[in-house]
């Protein structure tokens, strides 16, 4: 099996600014979505791990845009989170056709969780990876320490979304006391499960992250680097993971029906 694609890191604190502030939002069919990089992200995350206050950050694409049209606490949860990023390339054309606040970059959570094993190497941080199916969390916990050894894993456990399991695995995750909280249960279920426990755990940054433990462990591909470029990733899927159709028919057919249908909406 190939190994995961990392992404080229540049140190990350000395420069960056000390104090950074919140960005400005694009709306997009009723979803905020903050218009970052990925340094300014990685300086807001060390400004709230150094806040010690709990801070929820969705990574959103436009399937949680169209998600968001049908399930109104899913939609209040990213508008309500610290940080909604834009990971996802439809969202910075949609943000650019709806003549909203601009998107100047992609912010992939596969790529983010990389970059903060890296600065876990540099600072640290205690990194806490929950979800995926068994062992999945530990491959890939141990896939970013080979890269980065002086990577602090706090724990890494499957567990899952259902309720019943919810007290047992918020105890668990306390008894380590995290900088940061990966949840890896896929959308809307991991932005759920933390938004009902952001206030119990009190993780400075909690991070629903999909399938990046997978692509990080190898246990599923990610599109060739040259497909990311082109921005081709969901023809990747659908090859390879035909199954996932629906999904990938909200993400690109869905979403840019419903943000043309806004724009000429707002013409009227």
């Amino acid at each position: 099996m190939s190994s995961p694609q990392f992404p080229s890191v540049p140190p990350s604190s000395p420069q960056l600014p000390p104090a950074p502030s919140v960005p400005a939002t694009a709306t997009i069919l009723g979803v905020k979505v903050h218009a970052l990089t990925n340094a300014h992200t990685l300086a807001l995350i060390e400004a709230f791990i150094a806040s010690g206050q709990p801070h929820q950050l969705c990574t959103v694409n436009p399937e949680f845009v169209v998600e968001a049209q049908h399930d109104e606490e899913f939609r209040q949860i990213i508008n309500n989170a610290a940080l909604a990023l834009p990971d996802g390339i439809g969202l910075l054309k949609a943000a650019r056709f709806l003549r909203t606040t601009p998107l100047p970059e992609r912010v992939p959570g596969s790529d983010l969780v990389v970059r903060l094993a890296e600065l876990s190497h540099h600072k640290g941080y205690r990194i806490y990876f929950l979800g995926a199916r068994p062992g999945v969390a530990e491959k890939a916990s141990a896939k970013l320490k080979d890269k980065y050894p002086n990577l602090q894993v706090a724990g890494c456990y499957a567990g899952s979304p259902a309720l019943e399991e919810n007290e047992a695995i918020a105890q668990r995750i306390l008894a380590t006391r995290p900088d940061i909280l990966l949840v890896a249960y896929g959308a809307p279920k991991q932005d759920k499960w933390i938004a009902r426990n952001l206030e119990k755990l009190q993780i400075p940054v909690c991070i629903g992250v999909g399938g990046s433990f997978d692509f990080i462990a190898g246990t599923a591909k990610r599109a060739p680097r040259w497909l990311q470029q082109l921005h081709l990733e969901w023809f990747h899927r659908l090859l390879t993971q035909p199954w996932r159709w629906r999904r990938i028919w909200n993400a690109v057919p869905r979403f840019s029906w419903l943000v043309v249908r806004r724009r000429f909406t707002l013409k009227k």
